[in-house]
């Protein structure tokens, strides 16, 4: 059985482009639940089939409904943070980037940073930021998600993160050179 530490120097060589140093323990996907446990649990199971119902609605191109059917599952349960982030994916369909991001932040906040919908938001914030050419909030924001478990946000983070990328190639060029030596040239006469 390998050591957790053998098996960040293996990541390391077959994923070059993952930053080296990183805790391998992060390179499993995370299965990540969000903990609706505070609310009455009706109430959440409503909200949730509103939900169900406005991602069927903005998957059908029917996005202003959508946003309605949201609105409606976060007035039964406005701390929770599942409806904000659903709504804001759809506001980001419409264009409405402003309203996204201010329902992106308001899910981050309702999560306390934790959970299925904190990773989620995050992510899409991250990248609402670097559409906005704000990379130092969308790397903390993908970093953040990144702790949480997100690969998509791992990607990111190595990605915003050239120097990593690059010393981890030359890494994997050493180790394939010690692996495939080539013969040593034979003397001219």
């Amino acid at each position: 059985m390998a050591t957790l530490r053998d098996q960040a120097v293996l990541q390391a060589i077959f994923n070059p482009n993952n930053p080296f140093g990183n805790d391998f323990e992060l390179e499993a996907e995370v299965e990540l639940t969000d903990d609706d446990s505070r609310f009455d649990p009706v109430l959440v199971q409503q909200a949730k089939d509103l939900e169900l119902q406005g991602i069927s609605l903005a998957e059908s191109g029917n996005v202003d409904a959508a946003v309605e059917i949201f609105t409606q599952a976060i007035a039964i349960v406005p701390e929770r943070a599942s409806g904000y982030n659903n709504r804001a994916q759809t506001l980001r369909l419409k264009g409405d980037t402003a309203g996204a991001m201010s329902d992106l932040t308001k899910a981050v906040e309702l999560s306390g940073g934790r959970g299925r919908t904190a990773s989620l938001a995050l992510v899409q914030r991250g990248l609402l930021y670097r559409l906005y050419q704000q990379d130092q909030e969308a790397l903390q924001d993908f970093r953040q998600a990144a702790t949480l478990g997100n690969a998509f946000a791992r990607n990111q983070v190595t990605l915003m993160n050239p120097y990593a990328a690059l010393c981890n190639r030359m890494l994997a060029k050493m180790v394939t050179s010690l692996r495939n030596p080539e013969p040593p040239a034979s003397p001219s006469v």
